[in-house]
């Protein structure tokens, strides 16, 4: 009997590599014969398993997705893989805290024990910076994943906004805790990003649509939320010479330039998103600061100035 059941999983964990197999093949992989992959065959059947008789000159068989989830047969990698996926749930933003928990303990009780112990020393401390914003619902992502893998236009109400929105959605993604639809903007001619816990579906959804060309959506996103411009740059850009060896500014100078202009002096190039945003990011540095240009990034630090000895009196 334990040889028999031995038999059955690796029978199933074949058939779970590739789509179609061989009847033959399956019977040589295994060292067995022909019938007895046959009643394996049905073995697995009756145990819920949808495995489909392929027709050809040589026959086969092939696992199909069933109507209902029948036991999962995972290697070891593949199941500390899913555990690790389980506890990192808790910061997806999606919902299914309770659910990820409870899956992640049906998973642990069925590990073997060497398993189990791989998993119980692996405790990830997850540190959710998302608490403080709203979990999206999964019902509303599952649409939205709908949507985007369907290429439909998609309408829906969008909180603070007056007027339903049409949209081609392109991306379903996570960014700082939070889950957002990247789209094209039919009404306004552009692409925009949406929260998707603002978001509240409409049906029917629209027509097909052919995709545009986003290009790195990475990029694009990351882009858009350190409130780059149009072309890709910071709205406000400018350059000043700090009191600093270049090797002291570099590591925290993010995107900007570094050029040395001796044992203590550099030269930096920097953006940010407004003047006094950028007059802020440079003043964090301990140093003395020339500013070269523009004006506004002069005129920036002098505002600072004044907001800073309003403060300290």
């Amino acid at each position: 009997m334990l040889k028999t059941s031995a038999r059955l999983l690796s029978l199933l964990s074949l058939l779970q590599v590739r789509r179609d197999w061989p009847g033959a093949l399956l019977a040589e992989r295994l060292e067995i014969s022909p019938r007895t992959v046959r009643r394996d065959v049905d073995r697995l059947r009756e145990l819920g398993y949808p495995i489909a008789a392929v027709k050809g000159p040589e026959g086969g068989y092939r696992l199909d997705a069933g109507t209902d989830l029948p036991p999962l047969l995972f290697d070891d990698e593949q199941a500390v893989a899913l555990a690790i996926a389980l506890q990192s749930a808790a910061t997806s933003g999606a919902g299914i805290e309770e659910a990820a928990a409870r899956a992640l303990n049906t998973v642990r009780q069925v590990m073997p024990a060497r398993l189990r112990h791989r998993i119980d020393t692996l405790q990830i401390t997850a540190v959710d910076r998302a608490r403080q914003h709203p979990p999206a619902d999964s019902g509303v992502l599952t649409v939205l994943g709908a949507a985007v893998h369907a290429r439909e236009v998609l309408r829906f109400g969008y909180a603070g906004a007056d007027a339903p929105r049409r949209v081609e959605p392109h991306h379903l993604l996570t960014w700082g805790g939070r889950w957002y639809l990247v789209a094209w903007d039919l009404d306004r001619g552009d692409w925009r990003t949406f929260r998707a816990d603002r978001v509240t579906p409409r049906t029917p959804s629209g027509p097909r649509f052919t995709p545009r060309d986003l290009g790195d959506v990475a990029a694009f996103v990351a882009e858009r939320f350190r409130g780059v411009d149009a072309s890709g740059d910071w709205p406000c850009r400018g350059e000043v010479i700090l009191s600093l060896p270049a090797a002291d500014v570099s590591p925290y100078a993010r995107d900007g330039v570094v050029e040395e202009l001796g044992p203590d002096r550099c030269r930096l190039i920097l953006g940010s998103w407004s003047w006094p945003g950028l007059a802020a990011a440079i003043g964090r540095f301990d140093a003395d600061i020339e500013v070269v240009g523009p004006p506004a990034l002069k005129d920036a630090f002098a505002h600072l100035a004044r907001r800073y000895a309003k403060a300290s009196g």
